[in-house]
């Protein structure tokens, strides 16, 4: 098949994109809050802290980091209309993060600022030369030894998978999610120079935080 980027289901729209936060915890049946606090927990953010969170979304992931991260700071990058009012609402009350209008599959701007760079279910709705854009911009827009952390699928064998899984992976994701799952994501970034990786796995090994410095 050949994989384009409009068979990407990431940019999320419309009744989807109003009510994300509900529909992802109606779909884990409630698991959802549980496992997103305590895969930031193992990113072990400490005070003062600088953060680039890609694909932003609603804002949840940021309300969990900031009481890591104390007197730092989040910019957060994000294009969906809906997610932007959601974000800006949930995160007005904060000084410290900032929301940007800014595409990550195009180049940006930033340079050695972030010690980590976060991206949570977004780099799997890439066509590879998309990813490949991401990963050099977390590369970039890192300080020296900072972290890249990716909260997405792990890499496995779907034909094996749990049939749920399999289910899931081949009629409700879209086609870029398992061309990702059947990558090297290790050997993607290495690629880009990230070395020293660490990964923590959940949902029964389908999904990891793969982190790794620069």
């Amino acid at each position: 098949m050949n994989l384009t980027q409009d068979m990407s289901k990431v940019e999320v729209k419309g009744f989807e994109a109003r009510f994300y936060d509900r529909l992802m915890d109606l779909i884990t049946l409630g698991y959802y809050p549980f496992f997103i606090r305590r895969a930031i927990n193992e990113l072990d953010l400490k005070p003062g802290e600088k953060v680039l969170d890609m694909g932003a979304g609603t804002g949840r992931n940021e309300c969990l980091m900031l009481p890591y991260i104390e007197n730092g700071q989040i910019v957060a990058l994000e294009i969906g209309k809906e997610m932007m009012e959601q974000f800006q609402k949930r995160c007005a009350p904060y000084p410290n993060v900032s929301l940007r209008n800014l595409r990550i599959d195009e180049p940006l701007e930033f340079d050695e600022e972030f010690d980590l760079v976060f991206i949570s279910f977004v780099l799997h709705g890439f066509v590879q030369a998309r990813r490949n854009i991401i990963i050099q911009n977390a590369y970039k827009a890192l300080k020296k030894g900072g972290r890249f952390a990716i909260l997405d699928y792990a890499n496995f064998d779907v034909n094996q998978a749990n049939p749920i899984v399999k289910f899931a992976i081949r009629k409700i994701e879209c086609p870029l999610a398992e061309d990702f799952i059947q990558r090297d994501t290790k050997a993607m970034l290495q690629g880009f120079g990230f070395t020293r990786f660490k990964e923590r796995f959940f949902f029964g090994g389908y999904v990891r935080l793969l982190e790794a410095r620069k």
